[in-house]
């Protein structure tokens, strides 16, 4: 009799050892409900009035991998438009005007150094995009770059 029970509790280690190591390793595993699927990273770059980085995309989670290449601190804004690229400036006649904005801002990097990396999460929809800086004067020197998602 205790060598059947021996077995039983053998097969039931093997049993639990392979549910565990299917666990860990992520096979057969189901992701939990709403789980968003992993970002892909894409690489932007900003210095003086010019901002590069792809000009499609396609739709779905983004990580916006931003590195300032200076020699100025430069914030980083996405937003949303419509037919037109362009973007409504304040009366200073210098700079976006953000409140009007406001509604199709996706996403946005407070200014940072020379030299700093910062990451951006999104979620975008099909759509046109514009990513600019809004420093004073920066968008009007050329500091933007449209996007198209699809």
């Amino acid at each position: 009799m205790w060598r059947a029970r021996a077995h039983i509790e053998l097969a039931c280690v093997a049993v639990t050892a392979a549910a565990l190591c299917l666990a860990l390793s992520g096979c057969g595993v189901a992701t939990r409900a709403g789980a968003q699927p992993a970002a892909r990273s894409v690489r932007v770059t900003e210095r003086d009035f010019r901002i590069s980085g792809p000009r499609t995309l396609t739709a779905g989670n983004v990580r916006l991998d931003v590195e300032n290449q200076g020699p100025d601190q430069h914030e980083l804004l996405v937003a949303r438009v419509g037919g037109s690229a362009t973007l409504p400036l304040r009366s200073d006649g210098l700079t976006v005007d953000e409140e009007r904005i406001q509604a199709a801002e996706v996403g946005s990097l407070e200014p940072g150094a020379p030299g700093a990396r910062r990451q951006l999460n999104l979620r975008l929809a099909p759509g046109r995009y514009v990513l600019f800086c809004n420093m004073s004067g920066h968008y009007l020197g050329g500091m933007h770059l449209d996007l198209v998602v699809r």
